[in-house]
């Protein structure tokens, strides 16, 4: 049951960094989508910048440790999303570029939606 839980909550945060990511796209078809994107984006901008561990990752740890698995002693982004998308060599500086970019990237977006409605 607790290896389910820290499975769900595996998946609840990638879907949540997906959202984060991409979520401005969805204003094209849903424009109240803004109310939920821009406050997830805010956080993403915000542990991205000041190197914050998610809250997501200590429940899945808590699932995890109750299930006898090994639990990650690193955020969630350290733990999965780093050997996918980041370079071995990842530096703090780097992590702050790609908060910048993140939220730069959505305010584009943004901007552009707004400007052809």
């Amino acid at each position: 049951m607790y290896q389910i839980a820290a499975n769900f909550t595996l998946m609840l945060h990638f879907i949540f960094i997906f959202f984060v990511v991409f979520g401005s796209l969805l204003f094209l078809v849903y424009s109240k989508i803004i109310f939920f994107h821009a406050p997830a984006l805010f956080w993403g901008a915000y542990v991205e910048l000041t190197h914050t561990v998610c809250p997501l990752t200590y429940i899945e740890n808590f699932f995890l440790e109750k299930a006898g698995l090994t639990k990650y002693t690193e955020g969630f982004i350290s733990n999965y999303i780093f050997p996918i998308v980041y370079p071995v060599d990842l530096t703090i500086e780097m992590q702050t570029y790609f908060g910048i970019t993140l939220m730069v990237v959505n305010l584009i977006s943004y901007g552009l939606i707004f400007k052809n409605k």
